[in-house]
């Protein structure tokens, strides 16, 4: 790997497609044929499963565990969450047991091109894009989704906003401010989910907070689909804005946010995207550093 090649990539902190093979793969690019918005793989980089779904592939799964009574977690990799894959091994753990561990980043996406395996933009799912095609359709259906997260006037506000514009659908919530290792606090939340029974839970605590309580109380949780969102009720409350799509297509999402926000980001961002640009060059000398499954792990899931 040129010099040249590293800095455009540790610039960017995103990456850059260049001469890296795909080793252990039979097809080291996507075909149009395959890039379809059927098409679904699962890219194991760094042996970590990121699955490459469309939006309409991951709302047909959730729909699946609904109709026939299952339980899956909907999780993602963007570059923070790999990072912390990288530092947390129960983190890993996590995200390798999702049933669907989605691509939520531009930044991925432009890794695994460099590594030499160029996916069409149709496989970055963000929950700007992917949550309301997930509460439209349960609008749709007439299912419940419940929010856990957020301070308690913002889970409010959030939950007006939305059943203003998905009227049939059934919302309920409780705030994230409780005590994670209190455990009567935590019974009393499962407890009040459980008494919803909701098609669609929404946890929206922050990495790696969420994913920590999610994998702690799952067992107990009676419900068919837990998404891990992240800031999802502040932006659904409108608090923190979305980013515009012409933005997060350009892959400058993380720009933006840090530009609202330096200093709670100031590390994820200045810190974590360096280094994750590093994670990346690096795995050039490896030989098991990208490999692609085309069937995608969640088809092998009891769902």
């Amino acid at each position: 790997m040129c010099m040249s090649s590293f800095s455009s990539f540790f610039r960017t902190p995103f990456g850059l497609h260049g001469d890296a093979t795909v080793p252990n793969t039979d097809n080291q690019t996507i075909d149009e044929t395959q890039k379809d918005k059927s098409t679904a793989l699962s890219v194991y980089l760094l042996e970590r499963r990121i699955d490459c779904m469309s939006i309409s592939s991951i709302v047909e799964a959730i729909h699946k565990a609904c109709r026939e009574n299952k339980k899956i977690t909907v999780a993602n990799y963007n570059i923070h969450s790999f990072n912390l894959s990288m530092q947390l091994p129960w983190y890993y753990e996590f995200l390798q047991s999702a049933e669907i561990a989605n691509c939520d980043s531009v930044g991925i996406l432009k890794a695994i091109g460099y590594m030499g395996l160029d996916l069409p933009l149709d496989f970055r799912t963000s929950y700007t894009l992917l949550m309301p095609k997930v509460l439209e359709s349960c609008n749709n259906k007439n299912y419940s989704v419940f929010l856990l997260g957020g301070k308690p006037q913002c889970l409010e506000t959030a939950i007006n906003n939305l059943q203003i514009k998905y009227p049939r659908v059934n919302f309920a919530g409780h705030h994230g401010y409780f005590d994670k290792r209190d455990k009567f606090a935590n019974q009393s939340a499962v407890e009040q989910i459980n008494k919803f029974k909701p098609n669609v839970l929404i946890v929206g605590m922050g990495m790696p907070i969420q994913e920590q309580w999610v994998q702690q109380h799952r067992h107990s949780l009676q419900v068919n689909t837990i998404m891990l969102g992240g800031a999802i009720i502040d932006r659904m409350a409108g608090i923190v804005p979305d980013c515009p799509h012409i933005i997060s297509d350009a892959g400058l999402e993380w720009f933006y946010r840090f530009c609202r926000e330096p200093k709670r980001l100031a590390a994820r961002y200045l810190l974590g995207n360096p280094a994750f640009a590093l994670h990346i060059a690096l795995a050039m000398f490896n030989k098991m550093s990208l490999r692609v499954e085309l069937t995608p792990k969640l088809e092998n899931f009891d769902l």
